[in-house]
């Protein structure tokens, strides 16, 4: 990229608090002349962090050539453009697409990670995503929709690893989401599905895989919600933290390394 200056930042604005997103994402975001967020997704209070008189687009109703359009003019314009989005941008937030013509017009940009959904409702649970002889393996997927995923990554096939997975963007096929995992794991699994974590609403339905998807229907959940399955859920979900069946040797007394003898 021929512009050494960094014009153009894509943040991760983490799920919905906005106290979530990273120092670095605020600062980005307070230096910039125009700010295009997802407004369908990131919370509005995001943009009590942009300066006084700072040009703002909801992306929710722009396509890819608009948002385009609206960075590259405003680069040339001698313009910093923060590009923010839900989350993470690396999970889903479809960024690869945006950064191509950038790249191609020589205009630099940054990536500022941001906090996922994955982690904001494993911390509502108040669970840990990986456990001693339990699971040391998080999948990230979603379930196929509109938008295609490789057969060797369907859910029928990544269930049968049995390890933790996060399904983003999949509570509205939720039949779909336990019919495949049921072809892994078995029905008295564990199942977590927190809807807007982080957000002032946000709430958490658990069970099982018996009887998540009920539950699911009865609560209204059809979208923004994240669905956690695995064993490592089962003190969660039951509430009873002395389930758990090994501890870490990060912290046994009997376990040296280079900084405890």
């Amino acid at each position: 990229m021929s512009n050494s200056i960094t014009s153009v930042f894509f943040i991760g604005a983490g799920p919905g608090d906005p106290e979530l997103i990273t120092v670095k994402g605020m600062k980005a975001i307070q230096q910039a002349d125009i700010v295009i967020y997802a407004g369908s997704l990131v919370s509005e209070k995001i943009l009590g962090y942009a300066k006084e008189g700072v040009e703002i687009h909801n992306s929710a109703s722009m396509n890819l050539e608009e948002t385009t359009k609206v960075i590259i003019d405003g680069v040339k314009a001698g313009k910093a453009v923060a590009r923010v989005h839900t989350g993470d941008p690396s999970l889903y937030g479809a960024i690869l697409e945006q950064i191509a013509p950038l790249e191609k017009a020589g205009i630099s940009y940054e990536i500022i990670p941001g906090v996922s959904s994955a982690f904001a409702s494993a911390a509502y649970l108040k669970a840990e995503l990986t456990l001693p002889e339990v699971s040391q393996t998080v999948i990230f997927t979603r379930v196929e929709g509109r938008t295609p995923v490789p057969e060797k990554e369907r859910l029928s096939e990544l269930a049968k690893h049995r390890a933790t997975i996060c399904i983003f963007l999949s509570v509205g096929m939720i039949d779909k989401v336990v019919a495949e995992l049921l072809q892994g794991y078995p029905e008295d699994t564990p199942v977590a599905v927190v809807e807007r974590a982080s957000w002032p609403d946000e709430r958490a339905i658990t069970g099982t895989l018996k009887d998540i998807a009920r539950k699911v229907k009865d609560a209204g959940i059809k979208r923004q919600a994240m669905i956690i399955v695995g064993d490592v859920l089962k003190s969660a979900v039951s509430g009873q933290r002395s389930a758990v069946r090994a501890k870490s040797k990060l912290y046994d007394k009997e376990f040296g390394h280079e900084y405890r003898k």
